[in-house]
């Protein structure tokens, strides 16, 4: 049985060492994930680049699946935060246009080689296994609700709202799935980086209109 646990929500504090074992069993994971594929790793073999033993793993996670999870949640967190902290003074940031606005959060969105392997063949694996699906698509949509109140300030710095909440965050979510894939194999990056930005401001555009 997954347990869902949203990126919004916390477990009790964690001792420090712990913190730490699980910290290291995360990024032990990420390295093999992207090097080797999700589906061609076991415990083992993230056991043993963590130098841990299955112990030490079972004891923080009841399988590869919720470690994944887990570091979706940890990758989650980060970037909210690093928007949260990026639109606290908005009005600094001297966003005249919407297409201003839109490249100001854009530009802060990593677009990661390695994390993106790692995603898409996680994902494949999941719409193998309805439970595992409800999972994730339970927390695409705890994120959201966590994005669209920084995109609602964001707006009304540039004198727009949201009309449709749910549909901009849905159309968000694909064109930052399908732009990432294309800044990562095209030659020239910048190109594709600027094309992404555009699709963004077309499709906010769309889904607010001037207060």
């Amino acid at each position: 049985m997954y347990r869902i646990q949203f990126c919004i929500v916390t477990e009790k504090p964690l001792t420090r060492r712990r913190a730490e074992t699980r910290q290291r069993l995360l990024d032990a994971a990420l390295e093999a994930f992207a090097e080797q594929g999700y589906g061609a790793t076991s415990v083992e073999q993230v056991c043993a680049r963590a130098n841990f033993t299955r112990g030490a793993f079972y004891s923080n996670f009841d399988s590869l699946d919720e470690l994944f999870l887990a570091m979706w949640e940890q990758r989650s967190a980060q970037l909210l935060h690093d928007l949260e902290e990026l639109l606290a003074a908005p009005d600094e940031a001297n966003l005249a246009t919407l297409r201003d606005a839109v490249a100001h959060v854009a530009d802060a969105v990593p677009v990661d080689d390695e994390w993106y392997r790692v995603t898409a063949e996680f994902t494949a694996h999941a719409l193998r296994n309805p439970i595992l699906k409800q999972v994730v698509a339970a927390r695409e949509d705890a994120i959201l609700a966590t994005l669209l109140p920084l995109l609602d300030r964001l707006m009304a710095t540039v004198g727009r709202r949201i009309t449709d909440r749910d549909a901009l965050g849905h159309a968000l979510v694909a064109a930052h799935d399908g732009t990432t894939v294309q800044c990562l194999i095209e030659d020239d990056q910048q190109a594709a980086r600027t094309r992404r930005t555009d699709l963004f401001t077309v499709l906010v555009e769309h889904y607010t209109e001037e207060i």
